[in-house]
């Protein structure tokens, strides 16, 4: 599959054995002196030594690893791997492969728009939620103790190597995060797709090779598809946040204790709930997604150990705030995000609304 952002696209390259095509590939996308390949303390141990050989086949090689986890996502653990390379010696001829779930995608794509101003990336995604969303885009960064991704740099990668067969290796609760993130798509942009995944529950938690790989192409074609559209976020792309303003927000106050997938699904029945509030979504709406989420066993009940104010001011750090004003991409129904006018896909509510949604946040 193909991201078109002229001299910026790449291709997707999607199935099961795609690891063994890395030496093609990098050759062919991303030729360099030297590869630091970037990783974690969960992925590493399964595919590391492995992918180190195979891109050992094209240049010179080294291997970083940070601790897993959200929490690790830090500042820290950036100037750590750039202190490291440099340590090393890489040089601008040198290209990384970011080897691992959303983490290590995000915190890896932000070395490389950074390391010595700037060197190419490839993203080889292990997780679902890294293969069908953050692995895509070029959004990079590193979280902060006043939110998530609240610094970091737009760097497209060269290419996207998903092989689905790393998929055995993901923990359910695992699976289950990423298949947030997948009825995400179908309720912004394709309701079928939703109620396909809602038909298709059992094949995807079994790992069915065929439904994995109809469910991570699918994402990838509208998460691509609105990034083409709209690479910087000054439009549409801001519909691909449904879910995510709460989302970040309940991270941030929970110390990233939850995982990203299941932050992102009480999101969206926040979000949706938000949306009925303020006459913008469909009232069935919030049913469809609560049955859909239970379906994956993602959380519907949230009781987040906090106070609204804690709440209100990571909800202050949001990106998409402006002066001021915190703003939410709300759901006109399943498969379509509300348009408030020519550009704008975000909008304000109601401190009242937003009151009613947090409450039901912090007591379940």
């Amino acid at each position: 599959m193909h991201v078109a952002l002229g001299p910026q696209a790449y291709d997707i390259l999607l199935g099961s054995g795609t690891l063994d095509r890395l030496p093609d590939i990098l050759e062919n996308t991303c030729p360099a002196h030297s590869y630091a390949i970037i990783t974690d303390t969960a992925v590493g141990p399964l595919y590391g030594a492995r992918v180190a050989e195979i891109v050992g086949t094209v240049a010179p090689v080294s291997t970083y690893t940070v601790a897993a986890g959200e929490w690790n996502k830090t500042r820290d653990a950036w100037q750590t791997i750039t202190d490291q390379m440099l340590a090393d010696h890489h040089g601008r001829d040198t290209a990384i492969v970011a080897l691992g779930g959303g983490v290590v995608g995000d915190l890896a794509g932000f070395v490389a728009a950074t390391f010595r101003r700037g060197i190419p990336y490839v993203q080889v995604p292990t997780s679902l939620l890294a293969m069908i969303d953050s692995s895509i885009g070029g959004k990079t960064g590193v979280d902060t103790p006043r939110g998530k991704n609240l610094v970091g740099a737009f760097h497209q990668p060269s290419a996207v190597v998903a092989d689905i067969t790393t998929l055995s290796t993901l923990p359910a609760v695992q699976l289950a995060a990423g298949m947030a993130e997948a009825l995400k798509h179908g309720a912004i942009a394709d309701v079928d797709y939703f109620d396909q995944l809602v038909t298709a529950g059992e094949a995807i938690r079994a790992l069915d090779p065929d439904a994995l790989v109809e469910t991570v192409k699918r994402s990838v074609e509208i998460k691509a598809g609105v990034v083409a559209e709209d690479e910087r976020e000054h439009g549409r792309r801001a519909v691909l946040n449904f879910g995510h303003t709460i989302g970040h927000a309940l991270e941030a106050t929970l110390g990233y204790q939850v995982l990203h997938g299941e932050a992102v699904a009480i999101g969206m029945l926040a979000e949706a709930r938000l949306g009925v509030l303020e006459h913008v979504t469909e009232p069935g709406v919030v049913d469809r997604l609560e049955h859909a989420l239970t379906k994956f066993n993602l959380p519907v009940a949230p009781s987040a150990d906090a106070t609204e104010q804690d709440f209100r001011d990571a909800l202050a750090q949001d990106k998409k705030n402006r002066g001021g004003s915190v703003r939410f991409a709300l759901l006109d129904r399943l498969g379509t995000v509300a348009q408030f006018d020519q550009r704008e896909w975000t909008r304000t509510v109601s401190d009242d609304n937003l009151s009613n949604v947090i409450s039901w946040l912090l007591t379940g």
